[in-house]
């Protein structure tokens, strides 16, 4: 079942504009170069286009030059948003909605299924990857290289030392530095965020001229451990907060890398003809410094916090630019989007993301009318019997949350419900609190620096985001028409599950086995 309702019909003005926007393409007669920048845990509030106090010049230049995203959701975690991304299916039909995959897992991205490089090869397209990967990589057949990937290089799991490049989980420790499908050794001591930024580089200097390229950046920053180079933390002495001043320092250590990407792209000439999509994976992890305030939660919660990021586009074919777009877009949705822009098509069946470039690039009527944030069978609310309220047509022990319009209902334990505000500043002669940046309605917030959590341990929530987009108001009680309506379309979402792909870790993974290196263990 296809994630979403069935597409409305649009006004005549938005098919004017749509065809436009083709015939702009097909005209350049050049299928465009695709840039996928993709930030690790970085929050709402987290860049200088929300407001932050973190200096983020190039990527505030690049949304403001292009489309900014408002309506834009992942998934709360790592592993499940890059699975969605690639494949265009939401984690419930992966086997990825619980959790993400760890080190020793013997799990991967299900190897049926066709991912966006595999559709642009076949477009004509050079795939080249440079970052993260955490999509598993227990047997040969996971890793990049076989899932579409020309050229890999960066690490498989979900974190790793900036500097060593180690990774390590309980007693298993070893170096995640691998170019396809070989160990790297060689970069002790090079700075994760500098050298993949460096490898990017190279690969677009020497791309030919005459080939459309397809590069996806997934960042290691600003994921934990919280490490920087000194240059950076000392652009943030005014920030007491020793977390945040680091957190701080990575993240504009990452902008400084995607300026030095923009650069050779440049340098070739490719801009006229690129489109760059930036997005982080999940919203900020608050414990260590992440920010998504005003928005309610963080990482690993379906609240907001945890699932609304910070994303764009930026593009000279795009037909409207230097906008705020409030279309309700889902990380599904790039890869039938990019998949056309490219002139391939993607397949009739199994994908769950719509084509939402008219949307972007015109702000025609979106099709995507919901956003499924998850349903996890395997985490229910503590103390909740399962199957409990039998009037109800889903159990609502099971954590799961969905947006149909402007309503969003949440069941079982969303995660920490916190709304955190950025931690106090100082600047040199000048005590400030943040300003709130942020168009909607913040009644209800308290306001007070420290972390406020609500109430986390009610079974069921009900709010209206056009009116709360801080989920401050359960109006669950008073508008139960629309609770069963939602639980009801929850329910649907549930039947077309697969179940949770979330096997024991297994100890022949560990690193000493193969020479210190996170490798392939599975024949």
């Amino acid at each position: 079942m296809k994630i979403g309702n069935i597409m409305k019909q649009r006004p005549l003005i938005n098919l004017l504009l749509a065809a436009i926007s083709v015939v702009s393409m097909v005209s350049a007669n050049k299928q465009p170069h695709i840039v996928f920048i993709l930030a690790d845990d970085l929050g709402w509030n987290d860049v200088g286009y929300h407001g932050s106090e973190i200096r983020t010049p190039t990527i505030d230049r690049l949304a403001g030059d292009g489309v900014i995203l408002d309506n834009y959701y992942v998934q709360p975690v790592c592993s499940p948003t890059r699975g969605a991304l690639l494949s265009g299916r939401h984690p419930i039909h992966l086997g990825l909605q619980h959790l993400v995959i760890l080190p020793t897992q013997p799990a991967c991205l299900p190897l049926q299924v066709k991912t966006l490089p595999q559709y642009l090869k076949e477009a004509g397209y050079s795939t080249y990857m440079v970052g993260k990967w955490h999509q598993g990589f227990c047997r040969e057949e996971c890793l990049p290289n076989q899932r579409g990937f020309d050229y890999f290089y960066g690490f498989f799991n979900a974190y790793s030392d900036y500097f060593t490049h180690v990774t390590s989980l309980f007693a298993s420790s070893g170096i995640d530095l691998n170019e396809n499908g070989r160990p790297v050794g060689s970069e002790n001591g090079t700075y994760s965020t500098t050298l993949f930024a460096e490898k990017a580089k190279n690969l677009i200097e020497k791309h030919p001229k005459d080939k459309p390229m397809f590069l996806y950046l997934p960042f290691q920053a600003v994921h934990t451990p919280l490490e920087v180079p000194d240059k950076y933390v000392k652009q943030y002495s005014f920030i007491k907060d020793k977390g945040r001043r680091h957190y701080a320092a990575m993240t504009t250590a990452m902008d400084d890398a995607i300026n030095d990407v923009i650069k050779s792209l440049d340098s070739r000439n490719f801009l006229d003809n690129t489109v760059i999509v930036f997005s982080s994976d999940n919203g900020g992890q608050f414990q260590i410094s992440g920010n998504n305030w005003p928005l309610r939660g963080g990482k690993g919660t379906l609240w907001d916090g945890g699932t609304r990021v910070p994303g764009f586009v930026n593009s000279p074919l795009l037909q409207l630019k230097r906008y705020t777009n409030k279309r309700l877009i889902d990380v599904t949705d790039w890869l039938p989007t990019l998949v056309r822009l490219a002139g391939g098509k993607p397949s009739s069946s199994g994908i769950d993301g719509f084509d939402v470039w008219d949307a972007i690039s015109a702000n025609a009527t979106s099709p995507r009318t919901e956003h499924l944030y998850n349903i996890d069978p395997l985490t229910r609310l503590p103390g909740l019997p399962n199957g409990s309220y039998p009037g109800y047509p889903f159990d609502i022990s099971v954590r799961a949350a969905l947006r149909v319009g402007d309503w969003k209902i949440l069941t079982g334990f969303p995660g920490n419900g916190s709304w955190v505000p950025e931690p106090r500043l100082s600047y040199p002669g000048n005590e400030r609190e943040s300003k709130l940046r942020f168009s909607g309605n913040h009644n209800g917030i308290p306001d007070t620096l420290s972390s406020y959590h609500g109430d986390n341990k009610k079974p069921l929530y009900l709010f209206n985001l056009a009116d709360d987009p801080t989920e401050t108001r359960n109006v669950a009680d008073s508008h139960q028409d629309i609770v069963y309506r939602l639980l009801h379309r929850l329910a649907e979402y549930n039947r077309t599950a697969i179940p949770p792909d979330y096997p024991a870790m297994d100890p022949n993974a560990d690193p000493s086995l193969r020479g210190g290196y996170w490798l392939p263990w599975l024949k």
